[in-house]
């Protein structure tokens, strides 16, 4: 029978922890297609659209021209973090401190992680929207808000995969009691069951206060630039693309002068609002 070192055990167990986490607490795995093959950079071509003429039956036609232009995705930033376990904390500690080093770790990628492809996301959406006074914060704002965000993105195929709003924890105040305010059934399940994550089909997320901001070349965008600071985004899901080379990994090495081990992980990132559909992707600026 085969015997595993501890280190097997700890990346056995630390891959385990990191997939379920991005699983369970991103929302970019939620809203956009993942891709996770070792690709740089991702293509997808698009046409110039076709017009199809309805006459009276003359049996000619003018042909138009048709040109494709290239659309690509390209990895070029990474996310990484890093601390150092020295073996008399180790020793001398009342509980595993891999284990806790690694939760924290985990819980620091996926927030930095998420906050990049969001504010990405929000960054490259062409769909354009202005909230009334006060926002989502605002309760009788919610429903018109949610309404203008159906009617952007409505008649459409890809409508088919399902629409969406992300807002940050403060805007809570005027959605949950919106929810509360509405028709009986629905009424009574937000109450009795507390903040559902839904509401007039439209799905909603919730990051943290200060998810969206703005920021140039910073070690929270990274080689991008946004605008976002008080802005959310909304739109069509899983017609953009968020890449992750091979998700996240993480690496045990010693350390010449000390004792212990340090441990790093990193991931590549890439994203791309794809120019075809951009208009299906919402930046939603709150008044």
């Amino acid at each position: 029978m085969a015997t595993l070192s501890t280190k097997t055990l700890r990346d056995k167990y630390r891959s385990a922890q990191i997939e379920q986490a991005l699983r369970n607490a991103l929302i970019a795995e939620k809203v956009c297609l993942v891709d996770n093959t070792q690709l740089k950079t991702i293509s997808s071509p698009y046409f110039t659209p076709v017009t199809t003429t309805i006459q009276a039956v003359v049996g000619t036609y003018t042909p138009s021209a048709f040109t494709t232009t290239d659309d690509t995705l390209t990895v070029a930033d990474e996310a990484i973090v890093a601390t150092h376990v020295f073996d008399f904390e180790q020793v001398t500690a009342n509980f595993d401190l891999f284990f806790a080093a690694n939760q924290a770790m985990t819980n620091s990628l996926i927030q930095a992680i998420d906050k990049w492809v969001l504010n990405e996301l929000c960054e490259g959406g062409t769909g354009a929207y202005t909230t009334p006074a006060g926002g989502f914060t605002t309760s009788s704002n919610v429903v018109t808000i949610l309404s203008n965000i159906i009617s952007k993105v409505s008649g459409y195929q890809d409508a088919l995969n399902g629409m969406y709003v992300v807002v940050e924890n403060t805007d809570l105040t005027g959605i949950i009691q919106a929810q509360t305010n509405l028709a009986f059934s629905y009424a009574d399940a937000a109450a009795n069951n507390g903040f559902l994550t839904s509401l007039l089909g439209v799905e909603i997320y919730v990051a943290r206060s200060g998810t969206f901001v703005d920021a140039t070349e910073t070690d929270v965008s990274g080689s991008k630039t946004w605008t976002n600071s008080g802005h959310r985004v909304g739109g069509i899901r899983k017609i953009t693309t968020y890449a992750a080379p091979r998700g996240l990994r993480f690496e045990e090495k010693g350390v010449t002068g000390k004792t212990g081990m340090e441990v790093v992980g990193v991931g590549y990132l890439g994203f791309k609002v794809w120019t075809p559909r951009a208009g299906l992707t919402i930046d939603i600026t709150l008044s």
